[in-house]
């Protein structure tokens, strides 16, 4: 059977993946694997502010028989609200997005070496070397930091770092690089994407998002680990009503994190017609794998 009738039988997607080149610990290589033998369809390799796994991704899904859709995660800011929003079937090589996410990749260095200041300042002896060695090629990001907490046996837990010093409006706490949700809603269009609100039922932002469809949404991610049944349901329902995409995922950062696997919840390879339908919509051409 070859990786097309392979791809073809299959039943479910999950669309909402981090690897090793943002805060998630496995490679794409092993993503994919994990996919394949979940039986998934598609993926996408979601990492914040980078999209360099997607090559390695699809090589890697073309000879496993799982499709590969380009993908993001960006994150903007409203109102003191932190909005994450994803961007499926990217041009990869658009020159704006990629100088846009160098932009964020240099932003994540800085915040990182100023929260290292701060956690210096709190008698915290972190070293910012051990945060590079961490993160390696990734955009830094403050798991990255936490862990790097920990490989010092500065804290006793991945959750204390965030609780004690790293969270919100905890004391070592920097605010990050941030664009408006126009603003990403348009990078990504204009990179030929389809831009998606994250995790919706987690971040509360429902008062907000007819006008983020004014100004450019295309879609709502209703299948998300942290999202019940009922919450589901909520936005596939609005979806359908508002004529928007609807997407899902694991929003899988680590094999070893019980928070989230791939794979579920469970996502229908439906959503993928779904979001085929809304590009043909809006770039009046058809979407290809």
């Amino acid at each position: 059977m070859s990786p097309e009738e392979t791809a073809a039988g299959r039943k479910y997607v999950d669309l909402h993946i981090h690897s090793i080149y943002s805060d998630g610990t496995c490679s794409v290589d092993d993503i994919v694997k994990l996919a394949s033998q979940k039986n998934l369809r598609t993926i996408a390799i979601t990492d914040h502010d980078c999209i360099r796994g997607f090559a390695d991704a699809k090589r890697c899904g073309d000879h496993a028989g799982v499709e590969v859709i380009a993908g993001v995660e960006l994150s903007s800011e409203i109102g003191g609200a932190d909005i994450h929003i994803l961007g499926y079937c990217i041009d990869v090589r658009n020159a704006a997005l990629n100088a846009r996410l160098a932009e964020m990749k240099e932003a994540r260095y800085h915040r990182a070496k100023k929260i290292v200041a701060n956690l210096n300042k709190l008698g915290i002896d972190l070293r910012f070397e051990t945060v590079l060695k961490t993160a390696g090629d990734a955009a830094i990001g403050r798991p990255h930091i936490a862990a790097a907490m920990l490989k010092e046996e500065l804290i006793y837990s991945y959750r204390e770092a965030f609780e004690k010093y790293i969270g919100y409006e905890s004391p070592a706490y920097v605010e990050k690089l941030s664009l408006t949700p126009r603003e990403v809603f348009r990078l990504i269009l204009d990179a030929g994407g389809l831009p998606v609100l994250a995790h919706p039922g987690v971040t509360a932002v429902d008062e907000r998002i007819a006008q983020f469809i004014r100004d450019g949404l295309a879609g709502i991610e209703a299948y998300h680990a942290e999202h019940s049944t009922a919450v589901r349901r909520h936005y596939v329902r609005y979806c359908q009503k508002n004529n928007l995409a609807y997407t899902g995922g694991s929003d899988f950062h680590s094999a070893a994190q019980m928070k989230s696997e791939i794979g579920s919840p469970r996502v229908p390879a439906v959503v993928v017609e779904k979001l085929a339908g809304k590009y043909r919509e809006i770039f009046q051409r058809d979407l290809a794998l």
